[in-house]
């Protein structure tokens, strides 16, 4: 990645061999932020990445998700869908986690060996 990303928000590109997805991205590298990062959401539009993290937990969210982690070159190294209620074991490799509602990665093309980019706010497009 390069560089430090803040909170706010992005896009997440994911590039597959039919074309690329962007995904809106919340962007949540703050402990406060990553600490919220879904709980208590009915939904989330696009995906949230938590940085710097290893493990998530889904206790108090109302929805199942995707977890995908991430290492520190943004290559995923497994993607999970966790119920609510459940503790996520930690990735040892893993630097970035990033979440969705479940099923969603599946449509993005985001599995395991694949490479993610992180778009923040403010970020010149090419």
């Amino acid at each position: 990645m390069g560089r430090r990303l803040r909170d706010g928000q992005g896009l997440l590109v994911v590039r597959g061999e039919t074309g690329s997805v962007s995904v809106p991205l919340e962007i949540a590298t703050s402990y406060r932020a990553r600490t919220k990062g879904l709980l208590g959401r009915d939904g989330i539009e696009g995906a949230i990445l938590l940085s710097p993290a290893n493990s998530v937990h889904t206790f108090r969210m109302r929805i199942p998700i995707d977890v995908a982690y991430l290492d520190r070159n943004l290559v995923v190294i497994a993607v999970r869908t966790m119920k609510p209620g459940r503790l996520g074991l930690p990735r040892v490799r893993a630097r970035h986690v990033v979440e969705a509602e479940a099923g969603a990665m599946g449509g993005w093309g985001l599995r395991s060996g694949v490479r993610a980019e992180v778009l923040a706010e403010g970020d010149v497009v090419e």
